[in-house]
């Protein structure tokens, strides 16, 4: 027999084997030693997606649209002269930051001078020196007061909130140095609040990207040390032995540094999804040594010798948990198939660390406890614990007894679930895991509030013609986006050549506020001849007008308003968008052929938003898969159709529980808790193979099926509740996170496998019993046979 051979290898050649895995050790942690955080965006959506391509031509022809950090104070005091001299100073300070490109504030504007002598517009800074009166405070408010090209943007309309906007290098955004450069910036604008006694805000996707990756960093080394405390306390109340405990946490372990080794070969990085492998692979690898050593101590229990009870306990659980891990396996492998690139690395890593962490305690588990000392009876009382006993009694005499009851409370629990996942919604944000009271959500409310948000919303304009862009045409269309824009309060006033061309026309007119218009045709003309800059791409519309003058862009920040919301606005605007350039006004039609514009929304929150749809559904076709490929291998072990949907009903059952339970307490569908459905499904699948292999086994040695079911759960039922308390404490851990869709993923799972066991423990074996009826236990063994 395979796994009589593969047990027989194992403790025969414990030596090389040990040797063998040492060295694989070394290497994998030597690996593990050069894993990296990603300072990226998160890659959602694949490489030839259209909105994908979209983005990444916009940032190749333009920047980073996220590159931004916000700083926001509120105080009817800055125009007095201590705080603007520190405001100022401030701005000073953190413009001089290595890897900061540029500061916007009411300290470092400039305006524009049109210069007859030279033909020129000129571009002096408002402020530049420090003022040394309040008259020069009071002159420089009111200069802003008279340039509309910065309302909104540098003040909120009360003249009550203040920002400043740091723009970061290209070159530095996405790497570790972000980090530095953020940090520094941080401290300085702390000092700055505490100096003037006010309260300071910051915001933006550098900011928050930067926050994020700190949590995710902290967290993984957390939930390490929790997963491992967690598991190691629950493992020494079973075997009341700290060797033992010792040897079970050591051996996953070994997985653990596997699992990292992987990350690194592949060339992965740690991201908020990659970060929860480590304690996954703990809380998952644990019941494996739980079932081997439950079986050797079993086994020893009944005749004393160490090696024969060794041989027996890998020889019956290498065969029973590897159909379990491979279900596992399977769960988190079903995200390799989806286009998503970060669904993908996870669970291409995950399967791995899953098959490697069984393999190991398979191979070690034996050898460790080959060379420790025999299991003392009091180390092996666990297998007798009265409370469990007297449970496991209570379920057999249920499923024997009270089977209609189960049915029916089963059935209504199920219709009541069904209702409440009807009421689950898909929407997401992009701070939805952070809770309500953390500072990067309030400091966020704090802009959408004054300045109507931060997060990035770009219109992409391809003329199809070089120097289009300047054209009165364009220009005049460009106008019209923007007042389209206007009708919607989630969006802040644009950023455009249209504005930059209405800034200089106002210079031209002498500065006064009333000439900040979009100029006609021959007013255009006569502001271009001071404006030679306005030509080539090194000019006062870098970053907003390519070198050739074809491609343009209209830039907007915007509120946090979710996915939902995002999505109305993008179904709505862009055909609103399309018609203002290409169709006639006169004739209603649309426009020739070599006329037209390709006007295209898209920016950070366009991209979140196509992101998090795309994922849920990638998640949604793989919760499918894994229940489609799970009940294959079912297929394979069992060779019966109707024992096949018997042993499907419980492992369903918890899900749609947990689909009620999320509908009922307002837990929305997002990538971070439809996770949870696959990874529940293909851990809850385990107890289900585990019950059937002890079921069959019982069977084949002539025992009835009612004797049969008896036997499974007191045997089977110990170290399936004592493995759903290791997952429960395992996944609840999470619980802890400051992350809410971890909180969600480590609570609903929880619940989730608890209930997976009740349903293996209780539901399984009352639909068995009722198939007796149906089908003779002899019928049963030859359907059934391998």
């Amino acid at each position: 027999m395979f796994w009589h051979r593969v047990s027989d290898f194992i403790l025969k050649n414990r030596i090389l084997l040990l040797i063998v895995i040492f060295v694989g050790t070394v290497f994998m942690a030597y690996q593990a030693t050069r894993i990296q955080l990603s300072y990226e965006i998160a890659r959602i959506l694949p490489s030839n997606d259209p909105d994908f391509e979209l983005y990444e031509s916009f940032k190749k022809r333009f920047g980073e649209d996220g590159s931004v950090m916000v700083i926001g104070i509120e105080t009817p005091n800055l125009y007095t002269l201590p705080v603007f001299k520190g405001w100022y100073a401030l701005n000073q300070a953190i413009k001089k930051s290595d890897g900061v490109q540029n500061v916007l504030s009411a300290a470092s504007l400039f305006h524009i001078v049109r210069n007859d002598s030279i033909k020129q517009f000129q571009f002096l800074p408002l402020v530049p020196q420090p003022p040394t009166t309040q008259a020069e405070v009071d002159s420089i408010r009111l200069k802003v007061a008279n340039l509309p090209f910065y309302k909104g943007f540098v003040s909120d309309s009360a003249g009550r909130s203040h920002l400043m906007a740091v723009t970061f290098d290209q070159k530095k955004l996405n790497t570790k140095d972000r980090i530095g450069i953020v940090l520094e910036i941080e401290k300085k604008v702390r000092a700055f609040g505490a100096t003037y006694n006010i309260p300071v805000h910051m915001s933006g996707m550098p900011y928050i990207r930067t926050k994020f990756t700190g949590k995710v960093s902290n967290e993984m080394v957390l939930f390490m040390a929790l997963a491992f405390g967690v598991t190691a306390i629950i493992l020494l109340f079973f075997f009341r032995s700290i060797v033992a405990v010792l040897a079970a946490i050591s051996i996953v372990g070994v997985g653990v540094v596997w699992s990292l080794g992987f990350l690194v070969l592949f060339g992965y990085k740690i991201t908020l999804l990659t970060g929860l492998l480590p304690p996954l692979i703990i809380v998952i690898g644990i019941p494996n040594t739980i079932f081997l050593i439950n079986k050797y101590f079993e086994e020893f229990s009944h005749h004393g010798d160490k090696i024969r009870a060794l041989n027996t306990a890998t020889e019956a659980i290498g065969e029973m948990t590897f159909f379990a891990n491979v279900t596992t396996a399977i769960g988190f492998f079903v995200f390799y198939f989806a286009s998503s690139p970060m669904l993908a690395q996870f669970g291409l890593v995950a399967s791995l660390g899953v098959v490697v962490t069984y393999a190991l305690c398979l191979v070690l588990i034996p050898i460790v406890f080959g060379y420790l000392p025999e299991p003392s009876s009091r180390q092996r009382g666990h297998l007798e614990s009265r409370w469990v006993v007297s449970f496991l009694s209570w379920v057999n005499h249920t499923v024997h007894h009270r089977r209609r009851a189960i049915y029916a409370f089963i059935g209504i629990l199920v219709i009541v679930s069904l209702i409440g996942a009807m009421r689950i919604q898909a929407v997401g944000y992009v701070v939805d895991d952070l809770p309500k009271n953390d500072p990067i959500y309030t400091d966020l409310k704090f802009f959408e509030k004054n300045f109507r948000g931060v997060l990035p919303f770009e219109v992409s304009i391809d003329t199809r013609q070089p120097g289009r862009v300047l054209t009165p045409q364009t220009l005049t269309k460009m106008r019209l986006l923007q007042r389209e824009f206007e009708k919607y309060p989630e969006f802040t006033r644009p950023l455009s050549v249209v504005e930059a061309a209405k800034f200089l026309y106002q210079a031209y007119r002498g500065g006064d506020p009333k000439y900040y218009v979009l100029p006609g045709a021959l007013e255009m003309a006569k502001v271009a001849s001071y404006a030679p800059q306005m030509k080539g791409k090194a000019n006062l519309f870098k970053g907003f007008i390519d070198s050739t003058s074809r491609y343009t862009r209209v830039s907007f920040q915007m509120a946090d308003v979710g996915t939902v919301r995002i999505r109305e606005l993008l179904t709505t605007l862009q055909p609103r968008v399309d018609s203002i350039f290409n169709i006639d006004r006169e004739t209603g039609k649309r426009v020739s052929n070599g006329d037209m514009y390709d006007v295209r929304l898209t920016g950070s929150s366009s991209i979140f938003t196509k992101g998090n749809e795309y994922l849920v559904d990638n998640l949604k076709e793989s919760v499918y898969l894994a229940v489609i490929l799970i009940t294959a291998l079912l297929a394979l072990l069992l060779r019966d159709v109707r024992t096949i949907i018997i042993c499907s009903l419980p492992r369903i059952v918890p899900l749609i529980i947990t689909a009620g339970i999320m509908g009922y307490f307002g837990i929305r569908l997002k990538p971070s808790t439809i996770l949870i459905f696959s990874v529940a499904f293909g851990i809850a699948s385990d107890g289900t193979i585990y019950f059937i292999a002890r079921y069959r086994e019982e069977l084949r040695r002539g025992l009835s099926i009612s004797k049969a079911i008896t036997n499974t759960i007191h045997q089977a039922g110990i170290s399936m509740i004592y493995t759903a308390f290791i997952l429960f404490a395992g996944f609840a851990i999470f619980a802890f996170s400051t992350f809410q869709g971890t909180v969600a993923l480590g609570v609903l799972v929880s619940i989730t496998l608890l209930m997976g066991m009740a349903a293996n423990l209780i539901l399984l074996p009352a639909f068995l019993l009722s198939l007796d009826k149906r089908k003779s236990r002899k019928e049963l063994l030859n359907n059934e046979a391998v």
